[in-house]
């Protein structure tokens, strides 16, 4: 999955596709590099980002989606308004990429089960103003995995299909870099649901710490497709990038090593 923010404050490449067709020319160079699907958010969730107003979210994301949609790309929308994911999927895009899982908008969970998109639905504690306040865990991966299976079992209970969902743990969300970690470290116990599960580790703070101090943010598209590559050997449905030329690589090196153990 690679990442398209059309934003103009995120945190991994400062605006660079904030115009539309930047943006649409970034996502063809991404899809030729070997993405199979583009994300396209129109509001930072980095850490203290202040939300969106959702007609200022529209205008930057749907045209885009629109025309990508149009050239045959798969896209998903990256949104936490339900009024931006349907007007997206009127657009054209395919699934619906929600960091809160449906909680910062009640509305999202209709507009899941009126369209019948694929939902992915990411393990969440609030919004990014206060999101670090919320990092405590005793222990991090069995607190997170729960919270997450809850949330699975919640919108089955409001009529969202089980078989439509992608889960995810919410890597740098409300989680410290030691939380982060656990979590990788315990990525199988995430499938045992049997849904399919989609990492977002690019570019994130905690891969900031291995690196030395002032090291731009793409000095951490490496150790991302290092995550990309290991999350794949534990079979994850799918990793989100910003890099997709280096993760495609890392992938087919594991896709290689996976082969040769299966001969």
């Amino acid at each position: 999955m690679g990442v398209l923010n059309v934003t103009p404050d995120s945190f991994s490449d400062g605006g660079r596709y904030v115009e539309t067709d930047v943006a649409i020319q970034h996502a063809l160079d991404l899809v030729a590099q070997g993405a199979d699907l583009i994300d396209v958010g129109g509001e930072s969730t980095r850490p203290g980002a202040v939300r969106v107003g959702a007609a200022e979210e529209q205008a930057r994301v749907i045209p885009v989606v629109r025309a990508l949609a149009e050239r045959g790309v798969q896209v998903s929308i990256d949104t936490m308004n339900a009024e931006t994911a349907l007007e997206a999927v009127g657009a054209g895009a395919v699934k619906i990429n929600d960091v809160s899982g449906g909680l910062a908008d009640p509305a999202m969970v209709d507009v899941v089960i009126g369209t019948g998109v694929t939902y992915i639905v990411q393990h969440w504690r609030g919004p990014s103003e206060t999101m670090d306040a919320q990092a405590t865990y005793t222990h991090a991966a069995r607190e997170v995995r729960r919270e997450l299976f809850d949330r699975v079992a919640e919108l089955a209970e409001l009529g969202v299909q089980p078989g439509r969902l992608i889960i995810d743990p919410g890597l740098g969300f409300a989680k410290k870099a030691e939380h982060n970690w656990q979590v990788l470290a315990h990525l199988a116990d995430f499938r045992e649901l049997g849904l399919p599960v989609l990492i977002g580790a690019s570019r994130k703070r905690f891969l900031g710490a291995l690196l030395p101090e002032g090291a731009p943010v793409t000095d951490r598209d490496l150790p991302s497709a290092v995550i990309s590559a290991l999350a794949a050997q534990y079979g994850v449905w799918g990793v989100r990038v910003h890099d997709v030329a280096s993760t495609r690589l890392a992938l087919d090196v594991a896709e290689a090593w996976q082969a040769g153990r299966d001969d």
